[in-house]
């Protein structure tokens, strides 16, 4: 049975407020779109709508959730913002220590924390989605964009994006080892897909996924006989890690539409580009 589709936050919004959605224009909610747009990211667009310091069409805007579109007039502190957004995506050399959540109880930091920290000035007013996670202990390529659609297409389970890790394992995984992870494991939550696996150096084994389950490198070593002492993410799609750890780089749009298969198309908040 077809998993019947969630009504859009915005258009929640819309209704509530009895507002006419614009024929044949696509919409999204303010927040989202101030941090798409560059204009300010979430928790300071937030605070922005709270004070008062938000237009939309001549009005002052209190709800994070008012849907905006191509035509809408939009003023922070009274300067005219424009919401057309680009696609931009970066990949950030995560180091070990810091979770990829929004808050960390143990106090050690996020991986958000860390980079708006080494962001450029003019980088700090997006709003960054994690394109997908890496455990707190795993250090390597984890990606951001501003643009929620190449987060899915990334991490969907149809879109197979291939994801290259480097593990150091306890013992010395034989080639029998290494051809079960090819064809594929059956685990705790089903069968694998078949994986690339080869032996860089004693303890040493390079795996490369399609999927990207719950710690699941760690479990398909562990399976195998070969704990994960430490683990490193090397390469997300044609895209190799290449930045010194704790440091950024935005991507190319070839980069982007070549290395991840992503196809930017027009923001709903304004024309676009990928």
């Amino acid at each position: 049975m077809a998993r019947k589709a969630k009504t859009p936050r915005w258009l929640e919004a819309a209704r509530r407020r009895k507002e006419p959605v614009p024929e044949g224009q696509r919409a999204d909610w303010l927040v989202r779109a101030l941090g798409r747009a560059g204009v300010l990211p979430r928790a300071k667009a937030e605070r922005a709508l709270r004070e008062g310091r938000v237009e939309v069409d001549g009005r002052v805007e209190t709800d994070p959730f008012a849907p905006v579109h191509a035509g809408s007039v939009v003023r922070v502190d009274g300067q005219p913002r424009v919401l057309e957004a680009r696609t931009l995506a970066l990949m950030f050399h995560k180091p070990a220590g810091v979770v990829v959540h929004g808050s960390d109880p143990e106090g050690i930091g996020t991986v958000f924390e860390r980079l708006r920290a080494v962001l450029t000035p003019e980088l700090r007013g997006y709003e960054w989605y994690a394109v997908g996670r890496l455990d707190r202990d795993t250090t390597g390529l984890l990606l951001f964009t501003n643009e929620e659609r190449l987060v899915a297409h990334a991490t969907s389970p149809e879109t197979h994006v291939p994801k290259r890790y480097v593990a150091e394992v306890e013992g010395n995984p034989s080639e029998a080892a290494l051809q079960r992870l090819r064809e594929g494991l059956v685990l705790e939550d089903g069968p694998t897909r078949p994986a690339g696996a080869r032996l860089l150096a004693p303890s040493r084994v390079e795996l490369v996924l399609t999927e990207g389950r719950h710690h699941q490198v760690k479990r398909m070593l562990a399976a195998v006989g070969h704990p994960v002492r430490t683990l490193h993410r090397e390469a997300v799609g044609e895209l190799t890690l290449d930045v010194p750890e704790g440091s950024f780089r935005l991507l190319t749009e070839a980069e982007v539409e070549q290395g991840l298969g992503f196809h930017a198309i027009p923001s709903p908040s304004g024309r676009g580009r990928g």
